[in-house]
């Protein structure tokens, strides 16, 4: 009798797992977002594979990458001294261990490396879809505009940038904190800047999530654990040559080649490489930093100043605070993704690889406009066209400022929500 209701027992338990495993498809298959980005992750695959298979590699940067690589495997720590063809290296120290990993893989080899570079691909734009599907901004079918661009396709499998590798990282840090995982985040995130300084857009946006999703000891931690980071990282380098280090690896006035400006290629190149645009750039792009924190971001808080003010009175005095609170993953993104794209707006010169800065960002950026959705369309096809091409001319660049302004202009009109997410909603999306 026991052995039968032993058998029972475990017949009924057999069936669960088999009636849970064979709804899980229909499950996921009801929210179409995830059918769709399952989908478009398998299409991709497929279109990375056939580009390194049949499409010619270009070489731009991947042998300067391997000389820097090499010196610095060879016991140079001197960034004066780390050089290749291209220049000297301009770059964290979280470049030089992704590249001397994968100069070990690949053995230096472009064919492996391109490989590689084309999981890289299809793993950021999981990240990517995954950080679309948590919120809820774009129609599923919108989502296949994150597969649809020729150059970011390029950058990737045909070009090599380290760039790839900082935005995978910054996505993955966006992830963990849509799931509430800012220390973490904050880490991945410094590893991102540790392979290219551009992560630093995001920061000034990222800062204000931060004091409204966290207490200020958490927001402490968070920072110092990122600090930590570049410390560790840069270690090597700081304890022989830190004055090279640092000014080679975080130097925020480089001067770049007018030829290679995709976006202020309209500009005559005296002015493009004077001080005075570079100076006018940096203001207009704090003023527009200012104007979205105090008027968008902060809005519901009463103002940045007032948000800020509030935030240092709860630290001085004894009373109860009104934060931490949590944030709706909506906001989050919305938040980030719109610091950065006002980065990219004033930036001196956005070469081709740095497309890949931001357009991720703008499906959701378009979407959070109050446009049409043929408009919408419309100028993600625009600011595509224009980044393909080549060279760029007074008019591609043209419109793409024009392009670029037209979606500030919507994201300014476009009408700010509460932020913050409710005590139910949090459980019930947790469940």
């Amino acid at each position: 009798m026991a052995v039968k209701n032993s058998a029972s027992a475990q017949a009924k338990r057999s069936r669960k797992k088999a009636d849970a495993s064979s709804s899980l498809i229909p499950k996921l298959m009801k929210n179409p977002k995830t059918a769709m980005a399952v989908a478009l992750l398998i299409i991709d695959s497929l279109l990375v594979s056939f580009i390194i298979a049949y499409v010619p590699y270009t070489k731009i940067d991947w042998d300067a990458y391997m000389s820097q690589v090499s010196g610095f495997l060879g016991g140079e720590r001197d960034y004066k001294n780390l050089k290749g063809d291209t220049g000297p290296l301009v770059y964290p120290a979280g470049f030089l261990y992704v590249y001397s990993a994968i100069q070990y893989v690949t053995g230096g080899q472009v064919f492996p490396a391109q490989i590689l570079f084309g999981i890289l691909y299809i793993i950021n734009l999981g990240i990517v879809l995954l950080i679309y599907v948590k919120t809820d901004v774009l129609p599923w079918w919108a989502l296949s505009l994150l597969c649809l661009s020729k150059r970011v396709h390029s950058i990737f499998v045909l070009r090599l940038f380290n760039d790839c590798f900082a935005m995978t990282f910054l996505h993955a840090a966006m992830a963990s904190i849509l799931y509430g995982w800012w220390h973490f985040g904050l880490i991945i995130f410094s590893a991102a800047v540790s392979i290219k300084m551009n992560v630093l857009l995001f920061a000034p946006s990222l800062f204000i999530l931060m004091l409204k999703a966290m207490n200020i000891s958490g927001v402490i931690s968070a920072l110092a654990g990122a600090a930590l980071v570049q410390i560790v990282l840069g270690l090597p380098f700081l304890v022989s040559y830190p004055v090279e280090y640092i000014s080679r690896a975080f130097n925020l006035g480089r001067i770049f080649i007018h030829f290679w400006s995709v976006n202020f290629k309209f500009v005559s190149e005296p002015i493009f490489v004077s001080k005075e645009f570079a100076i006018s750039l940096l203001i207009a792009h704090l003023v527009l930093l200012l104007v979205f924190a105090h008027y968008k971001w902060c809005k519901h808080e009463g103002g940045l100043f007032k948000f800020l003010y509030s935030r240092i009175q709860c630290c001085l005095s004894s009373s109860s605070s009104p934060w931490p609170k949590p944030l709706k993953k909506e906001h989050i993104v919305a938040t980030m993704f719109a610091g950065n794209f006002i980065g990219i707006i004033c930036a001196r010169s956005l070469h081709y690889q740095f497309y890949s800065w931001y357009f991720y960002s703008l499906p959701y950026l378009l979407w959070t406009t109050p446009f049409p959705t043929l408009l919408r369309v419309l100028i993600f096809i625009g600011v595509e066209l224009c980044w393909n091409v080549f060279p760029s001319n007074l008019y591609s660049s043209l419109l793409l400022l024009c392009l670029h302004l037209l979606i500030l202009s919507g994201l300014w009109y476009s009408t700010p929500e509460n932020p913050y997410a409710s005590e139910k909603s949090v459980s019930r999306k947790e469940k």
